[in-house]
């Protein structure tokens, strides 16, 4: 589906992606995990067609990052991208307007399912409403590959078993789906497989229960051992 290969990302000389290859395969939920500053989304950016790599290349079903890509990958920021006046049936509206395989039904029942009020306005929601609004926009597109940049910041520990079932309910055998969190336990109970990437470089990959079985740790315990020093 997403194959990267040997690509790298320098921001005035300091490189923030170094020489990542990396295929992202349909029917699975990876995990990308590593402390802030480590390249996940540089990552993301690049692998969502909004950022140019330095070097190397990344396609999509055989296709360079583009404008075509761009139609089957529904990428979640970390930060806000709704205006301050929109009510959350607006995010809905402005969210069809802009994407084909957008379903507004569908994004109902998400808002509905995860406490929103259709008509409760954008600016006023709290923090962990607000995330929960750009994950359910995010989801409700019929995309190939979802790439979600710390889809839990800010949810509450009650809410964030909503927010992992959203997402699990999203993954099929057509999608693929990539999560960055530091809520490592979080996302354990879901992925196939785990990418771990410091300092820019991917250190460790692979399906997560071969890593577990080869090293005999859990992905958070592997999270934990690769990241003491950080």
């Amino acid at each position: 589906m997403l194959i990267c290969q040997n690509i790298e990302k320098k921001y005035l000389g300091k490189i923030a992606v170094r020489d990542i290859s990396l295929a992202i395969e349909p029917g699975k939920i990876y995990a990308l995990l590593g402390p802030n500053g480590s390249g996940k989304t540089t990552w993301m950016k690049m692998a969502a067609g909004l950022v140019s790599p330095t070097a190397g290349s990344i396609t999509f079903d055989g296709i360079p990052i583009g404008v075509e890509s761009k139609k089957s990958i529904a990428y979640m920021s970390t930060e806000p991208f709704f205006y301050s006046y929109m009510t959350v049936q607006d995010v809905g509206t402005y969210y069809a307007d802009f994407f084909e395989d957008f379903d507004i039904a569908h994004y109902r029942e998400l808002v509905e399912r995860m406490g929103l009020g259709i008509k409760d306005k954008a600016k006023t929601l709290s923090s962990g409403l607000a995330a929960k609004l750009k994950l359910a926009a995010t989801l409700a597109r019929k995309a190939k590959l979802f790439l979600l940049d710390e889809p839990l910041n800010g949810i509450d520990i009650i809410a964030r078993d909503q927010v992992m079932e959203a997402v699990a309910q999203t993954a099929s055998s057509e999608t693929a789906i990539v999560m960055s969190s530091h809520l490592v336990d979080e996302l354990e109970k879901i992925i196939d497989n785990a990418v771990f990437v410091k300092e820019g470089s991917i250190v460790l990959k692979g399906e997560a229960d071969t890593l577990r079985n080869e090293h005999g740790k859990t992905i958070v315990e592997l999270y934990k051992e690769i990241y003491a020093s950080c």
